[in-house]
């Protein structure tokens, strides 16, 4: 009986310490939780407020930033990384929609890229993932619009070889309205890859850190990795040359030189009569602003 007394109490006093620091754990999530969210609100706003501030600037003051056409203007983020959305919306607003069909490329787990607020605007398409844990993350998100039939999900590494294999697999029509396509390293090669479907806008990641007069690319290596350095993709003049070879016209590029947007040459006869012209590199490059999102840009490696 001494015995059992003697174990009862170092072992209630530990059930009593391992209560509280249960408590001190909640009581630290609680915080970093309430501290977590406002870093986030205060990292958004400082992005927003370093963005008008430099919009206010007088070298922004120029035509292409303030004339009617400039999808600058209209740059807004609902869903996307940046202010893919509203210049999305307004391509739609001034060329019309037909089946209301997008494919996304490379957008990790769903929360953030640009096809997820057509999505949610009654649009349909197909997102291609490679990654597996983000697969399974836009499974268990999206299971609704998934079984509802909106979604589609190939959980598939892309290729030049498979990307119209994959599109086919999942019937979709070979001509609809978005394609937007962002995996780093081939992300040129995927596009001028897709030859056989024709999406009526694609919203392509460019290498801004390429000066746009200079047609630069990475060599194709399906295995290729990005190592979070400059070295990846394609500078904006390779893409203008792809999208030109396609029947595109390269219209914009969003502010903090990330993407760039192309219309099919066959959505009107004149698009200069829609979007600001000229069509080339040289005038819609946007140098990399990634500062904005408070970190400075790729480490160099070109």
């Amino acid at each position: 009986m001494k015995l059992f007394k003697r174990i009862k109490e170092p072992i209630t006093e530990l059930i009593k310490n391992i209560q509280t620091m249960a408590a001190d754990l909640k009581e630290i999530k609680q915080l970093l939780k309430h501290y977590g969210h406002s870093i986030e609100h205060n990292t958004y706003l400082n992005k927003e407020a370093s963005l008008l501030s430099l919009l206010e600037t007088p070298h922004m003051q120029g035509s292409r930033y303030t004339n009617e056409k400039s999808l600058l203007r209209h740059q807004s983020q609902v869903f996307s990384q940046n202010g893919e959305d509203g210049m999305i919306a307004e391509i739609f607003n001034r060329i019309g929609t037909t089946n209301k069909v997008f494919v996304e490329i490379g957008l990790e787990d769903g929360t953030e890229c640009n096809s997820r607020l057509l999505l949610q605007s009654g649009w349909t398409g197909l997102w291609i993932e490679g990654d597996k844990e983000c697969g399974q993350s836009i499974q268990e998100r999206y299971h609704q619009k998934i079984e509802k039939g909106s979604l589609k999900l190939s959980q598939s590494f892309v290729t030049k070889e498979n990307v119209e294999s994959l599109l086919q697999q999942e019937q979709i029509s070979h001509t609809f309205d978005f394609l937007s396509i962002d995996i780093d390293m081939n992300t040129h090669h995927i596009w001028s890859s897709i030859r056989n479907f024709k999406p009526r806008v694609a919203c392509i990641e460019y290498n801004a850190s390429v000066p746009p007069s200079l047609d630069y690319s990475v060599p194709y290596d399906e295995n290729a990795k990005w190592d979070g350095s400059n070295h990846f993709g394609a500078g904006l003049k390779t893409l203008e040359k792809i999208g030109q070879e396609l029947g595109y016209s390269l219209v914009a590029c969003d502010f903090l030189g990330v993407n760039a947007f192309f219309v099919s040459n066959e959505v009107c006869e004149e698009l200069d009569e829609k979007f600001l012209a000229p069509f080339t590199a040289e005038f819609h490059y946007e140098p990399p602003r990634y500062s904005l999102t408070n970190h400075r840009g790729h480490p160099s490696k070109l």
